[in-house]
Parts: C-alpha cells; structure tokens; sequence
C-alpha cells in the first residue's frame, strides 16, 4: 500500500539538501569574508610597517648624509669610500697596492697644479654648478658617432665619486652621484671642493694625491711642481694605472703639451 506521505517526505528532503546547499554557501561565503577581512588588515599592517621602514631610511640616509658632507667641510677625510673599495678589490684579485696618501693644504700645492687639473679636467669648474651641461652635449654628440666613449664628469662629480662612492656607471651610482654632487657644491665651495681632489685623486696604482705624485714620480713636492710636471700629473689623472708621469710616453707628452697651452687660456681658481 502507498504512504500518503511519501510525496511529502519527498519535498521534505528537497527541502534539507535546497537548505544544506544554501548553508554551505552562505558559511563559505562568510568565510571567505572573514579571510579577506584578515587579509586587508595584514596587507594594512605590511603597508604601515614598510611606510614606517621607508621612512626611517629615508631620515637616516639623508641625514647621515649631510652629516658627512658638513663633517668634510671642516675635516679631512681619513680615507675614502674609493680607497677602501679598490683596496679590497685588489686583496680578492691579488693585484692590489697599499694605500699611499699625504693630505697637503691647498695653500701649500702649486698653482700650476690647479690650473693643470682645470685645463685637463673640467675646463669650466669655476663658474658651473657641479654640472658642465656643454661638456655632456658634446660627449653625447661625440660617443653616438665614436666607439671610443668620452665622458662628461666635472672635478666636481670626480670629488663626489672617490669620497662618497663606488666605481660604476648604474643608474643608482650615477643618481647618488648627482645628489653627492650638488651637496658639496651647495655647502663646500670651490676651494674646498679642489683642496679635496687634489688630495684623494688617485694617481698611480694605490698613489692618492698630488703631494704623493709629486713624490713618487718627480722627488718633489707639490709645492714645487713646475707646469711641466703638473700637467703629466693631470694628463695621466684618466687612466693613473695605464699612464705614469714620471716615464711619459708620446701620448701623455702630447696630452702634457696640450695642458700646458691651455694653463693661462682658461679661467682658474683663486686661492684666498
């Protein structure tokens, strides 16, 4: 005999499984939501944590920064980020040289030398802002149509390099570079400026300074650099480990006569 409630039981069941279905989803739903809650706040959490983080870099970059750059206004660097750098290089590559280095004032260096390093190096250094922007037009100019590449760095952008910085040519060294280089132009001068690089360009394999140079390749001083050897000394400053003033070869004697003609054409600096 057929129950009179069997189709009831039926609809009933649909019923249960329509009703389970619906749970389910509603509490996977809810779930889901509670998850993502969470979620936001730990990506909230992440993104005021590295804010914080960036922001404490930031502090301490610039400020460590500008204290260096203020503490060499007034101190002589000890040693610098280049010595140090190429120092370890050598110790891993087995062809390093000891540091070799003696801090003159610039009172006491040769005209002739800083009308050398003028002439050679940045034609323009007493009246631009740390940037020659002519002489990078011309380098851009010259290397789209040469594979020999010239480069553009003032004695401004060298100072900054060899004290702050790394050898490299990354986009993150070249934009420290700038920073660096508008800093010591905006709180060092020009005289400042030029007392440091005639103290830290290296100019010999782990020779730093004119007064070393003058040493070692003339048994002078630099106080007494005749513009002979002011400008080997300035001629070699491109590649100091490839040239050597003290045995110039007919490259560096041309570049040497080229210097020299260009000593009293050009603007230099005045020492107070």
């Amino acid at each position: 005999m057929k129950c009179i409630f069997e189709p009831h039981f039926y609809y009933i069941n649909c019923l249960l499984i329509v009703n389970k279905v619906f749970m389910d989803k509603i509490r996977t739903t809810w779930t889901n939501l509670i998850n993502w809650c969470k979620v936001a706040d730990n990506r909230k959490l992440v993104l005021t944590t590295g804010l914080k983080w960036l922001k404490w870099t930031l502090i301490g970059f610039f400020g460590s920064t500008l204290f260096f750059v203020l503490l060499y206004k007034f101190v002589n660097p000890p040693v610098t980020t280049f010595m140090v750098y190429q120092r370890v290089a050598g110790v891993f590559t087995g062809n390093g040289a000891p540091i070799q280095k003696k801090w003159v004032r610039i009172e006491k260096i040769s005209p002739n030398m800083v009308k050398a390093v003028i002439a050679s190096e940045d034609n323009l250094f007493v009246t631009h802002w740390g940037i020659d922007t002519q002489a990078i037009s011309k380098a851009i100019k010259h290397n789209k149509k040469s594979k020999k590449v010239h480069g553009a760095s003032t004695i401004t952008q060298q100072t900054a390099k060899n004290v702050f910085l790394w050898p490299g040519r990354s986009f993150i060294r070249k934009g420290l570079e700038l920073y660096f280089t508008l800093l010591i132009e905006g709180f060092w001068g020009k005289e400042r400026i030029m007392e440091v690089y005639l103290n830290v360009i290296e100019t010999g394999k782990g020779i730093y300074g004119v007064e070393k140079a003058a040493h070692i390749y003339f048994n002078t001083t630099s106080t007494k650099l005749p513009r002979s050897q002011a400008a080997l000394i300035a001629g070699a400053l491109p590649s100091p480990k490839k040239y050597n003033p003290g045995k110039p070869g007919p490259y560096l004697q041309k570049r040497k006569n080229k210097i020299v003609s260009l000593m009293d054409k050009i603007e230099t600096l005045k020492i107070d």
